[in-house]
C-alpha cells in the first residue's frame, strides 16, 4: 500500500502565496509522476500541474505563470508552489501519484485532499 500526506493548504486574500507538499510512503518500487489536482465546489476534478520521472512538467492553462510544481525525488515528495493566488483557485488539492509497487504492477493513489481558500 502506498500512502500520501499533503501538507500546507489554509486561507490566503487575493494576490497571496501558498505551497503546498505531499510525501508518498509505503511499497514503493518507483514514482512514474506526481500530481496536483484540484476539486472546486460544485465542479468537477481538474489536473492542475504534474511532473514525470524524467522532469517533463505539465500544468493547466488557468495557472500556467503563476503555479510551480517540483519534485525532491529522494524523498518521494512533490510541492505546487503557488502564487498570485485568486478567488477562482478556491478549491480542495489532492495529492496524486502513478507508483509501480514491484517490477510490474502500478496503480494510482490519492492523498486526503487539503483545502485552499482564497478570499479578501
Amino acid at each position: 500500500q502506498v500512502h500520501l500526506v499533503e501538507s500546507g493548504g489554509g486561507s490566503v486574500q487575493p494576490g497571496g502565496s501558498l505551497t503546498l507538499s505531499c510525501v508518498a510512503s509505503g511499497s514503493i518500487f518507483r514514482i512514474i509522476s506526481m500530481a496536483w489536482y484540484r476539486h472546486p465546489p460544485g465542479k468537477e476534478r481538474e489536473l492542475v500541474a504534474s511532473r514525470n520521472s524524467g522532469g517533463g512538467v505539465d500544468y493547466a492553462d488557468s495557472v500556467k505563470g503563476r503555479f510551480v510544481i517540483s519534485r525532491y525525488n529522494a524523498a518521494n515528495t512533490v510541492y505546487l508552489q503557488m502564487n498570485d493566488l485568486k478567488p477562482e483557485d478556491t478549491a480542495v488539492y489532492e495529492c496524486n501519484a502513478r507508483v509501480y509497487t514491484d517490477y510490474r504492477n502500478f496503480d494510482d493513489y490519492w492523498g486526503q485532499g487539503t483545502q485552499v481558500t482564497v478570499s479578501s
